[in-house]
């Protein structure tokens, strides 16, 4: 079974798999063939291996925690269960997969891509203090890391939830312009970021 971050590295290959699609038409047919929408599938694949990245450092780290490979954190301590899942867990304390079906269910519908978000999913299984920890090892300024992820989501967004149109007079359809540099300094960045979650979230041997 491959770890979340073998997992995000894989989804990060598809992303660049369509990127090397996208460069293939590009340099086969005209111009009068518009490639973008290639690019913007590229930014939300990203985003997409982002969040599902952190669902799953979330839902393998709590499971450790439960097992004892890592300390308690508060955030762990006040996550909710069923009465259910609750009686499950003291009949058979030795045994999670009642509390893996548990985290499924209660993050299923939360989305782990916004700082905030991402930060709050860590504390669930780690004390470290997230973005400073992240900023450090990628040689930036906390505010510049969270920053640049914003817009990066702000521009998901606008891709998912309106089409990537810009407003525009009625009767017209304008695009947001998107380059392929726009996808690699995206997917860069996601990356690194997540390389250095991996790095600072390890559970202390």
């Amino acid at each position: 079974m491959l770890s979340p971050i073998e997992q995000f590295r894989e989804n990060i290959a598809r992303v660049n798999n369509v990127g090397g699609f996208h460069a293939t038409l590009n340099s086969t047919t005209t111009t009068i063939v518009d490639l973008t929408d290639l690019l913007r599938a590229q930014i939300v694949m990203i985003v997409s291996a982002l969040d599902l990245y952190i669902h799953e450092i979330a839902r393998i780290g709590m499971l450790e925690v439960y097992n004892g490979d890592r300390p308690h954190t508060d955030a762990f301590l006040r996550f909710q269960v069923t009465l259910d899942s609750a009686l499950k867990g003291i009949s058979k304390p030795s045994v999670s997969d009642w509390l893996d079906t548990e985290i499924r269910e209660r993050h299923g519908h939360l989305s782990f891509q916004d700082p905030d978000s991402i930060a709050d999913a860590v504390r669930r299984f780690s004390s470290c203090e997230l973005w400073p920890s992240v900023a450090a090892e990628l040689n930036m300024d906390v505010s510049d890391v969270k920053n640049q992820l914003r817009a990066i989501i702000k521009r998901r967004n606008q891709i998912v939830h309106e089409a990537d149109l810009m407003p525009s007079y009625p009767g017209t359809i304008t695009h947001w312009n998107i380059l392929p540099a726009d996808v690699v300094t995206t997917l860069e960045f996601i990356l690194n970021v997540c390389e250095a979650i991996d790095m600072v979230t390890k559970p202390i041997s």
